[in-house]
């Protein structure tokens, strides 16, 4: 009775099975994996927060498909236009998340059966959004020489005529790679031979650990090819509950684009009032959130460095993001190291391949856990795998 696009195969993994079993013997997990920010011991300006959810214009119903003026002149002023990006109001239009506007993006360029190319490693999401648009997903690599880097040759090889976009995460989840301009040469020049668009997700791009004139932030301004760049509050003001995401549309076709995502969104409103007569209000709150996380995220990735020095453990090179990844030995495979982990002493840490990663023995940690548990968790991870090995 059930559409075999929810046909996913939801089994418990070795991993949360024996997670739930520990909590539910009361055991006290270091969870090296926190990726919710309230949830993270971060200072919010909760009065400042909810104050301007109490603005009584959040009352009334005022439909707008692309989101109201004054809340997509606050993304522009407020949080591209501080970044030296200029974007016109009239290139945003409004999601309730990021996952809400790759499946816009989707409706618009693709129909069923046609391909969307995904970066592998990458965040498992697109296979269950793809899925629900009846869009196939198939994946082109990202490479590791001393850092990580778009095969441009593989991901022109994987095009087929069903192809309508590709997709770039910017920076990498979990990578935390950043597009450079010799890769964003290489994309548009294959786009614009086989007219697909591109889609960045750009949720991360605020997070950078060290300065690079290489390195491309944001996408809003590639012409020659029709641009879809996503990002929301979830990332950018640490604020998910909020539910407020944005696409920046761009480049060939763009406005065509805008009234078709228009007509789309105007199907479903799902972006709430209140928040969006918020938007300026929410943006400037999210400015003491971002540098804390920022401050969390370099202090961890500080201390993950001394921890893991002279250890067998390596650091895999990490530009941005609030993830990194570890290179444990390979004697044991990524799982098989998480489940002793988890099961010897209490800290959880993810395997690889939870992220395609197609290396063995990779061990992905969030940069955003609390740092005492993150020193805790790390030591015991460290400890663990030396001592195993001697």
């Amino acid at each position: 009775m059930l559409s075999s696009r929810l046909d996913w195969g939801l089994t418990p993994n070795p991993l949360t099975e024996l997670l739930r079993s520990k909590r539910r013997a009361g055991a006290n997990i270091l969870d090296l994996t926190e990726s919710n920010p309230t949830q993270a011991q971060l200072n919010y300006p909760d009065a400042d927060i909810l104050r301007a959810l109490a603005d009584a214009r959040g009352l009334r119903y005022e439909p707008s498909p692309a989101g109201l003026e004054s809340a997509r002149e606050a993304i522009a002023q407020s949080y591209y236009a501080p970044l030296g990006v200029k974007v016109d109001p009239s290139r945003i239009l409004l999601t309730a998340s990021t996952s809400e506007a790759y499946s816009y993006v989707m409706k618009l360029v693709a129909n069923p059966g046609d391909e969307l190319l995904v970066p592998r490693p990458s965040y498992p999401l697109f296979d269950f959004l793809a899925a629900l648009e009846s869009v196939r997903v198939v994946s082109y690599p990202l490479v590791y020489d001393d850092g990580w880097s778009i095969d441009t040759d593989a991901l022109a090889a994987a095009i087929t005529d069903r192809t309508r976009a590709v997709a770039v995460v910017n920076p990498n989840n979990p990578t935390g790679s950043f597009m450079k301009r010799r890769e964003l040469d290489r994309l548009v020049t294959i786009c614009e031979k086989h007219r697909l668009a591109i889609i960045s997700d750009e949720v991360f791009s605020d997070y950078a650990f060290a300065p690079d004139r290489e390195r491309l932030e944001h996408l809003v301004d590639v012409a020659p090819v029709l641009t879809f760049c996503l990002s929301g509050l979830s990332k950018v003001a640490g604020l998910p509950q909020m539910k407020l995401g944005w696409i920046v549309t761009g480049g060939l076709l763009h406005e065509q684009a805008m009234e078709g995502l228009e007509l789309i969104a105007d199907t479903y409103l799902s972006v709430a009032a209140p928040v969006q007569h918020a938007t300026a209000a929410l943006l400037r709150a999210g400015e003491q959130i971002r540098e804390q996380i920022r401050l969390r995220t370099r202090r961890n990735l500080d201390l993950l460095r001394e921890l893991t020095a002279g250890s067998v453990n390596r650091i895999l090179p990490v530009e941005g993001g609030w993830y990194a990844t570890l290179q444990a030995p390979l004697v044991r495979s990524a799982e098989e190291w998480a489940l002793e982990l988890l099961d010897r002493r209490d800290t959880l840490a993810q395997p690889g391949y939870f992220y395609d990663f197609e290396r063995e023995a990779l061990l992905v940690v969030s940069l955003l856990t609390p740092e005492e548990t993150f020193h805790e968790g790390i030591g015991r991870l460290v400890e663990y795998v030396d001592h195993t090995l001697r």
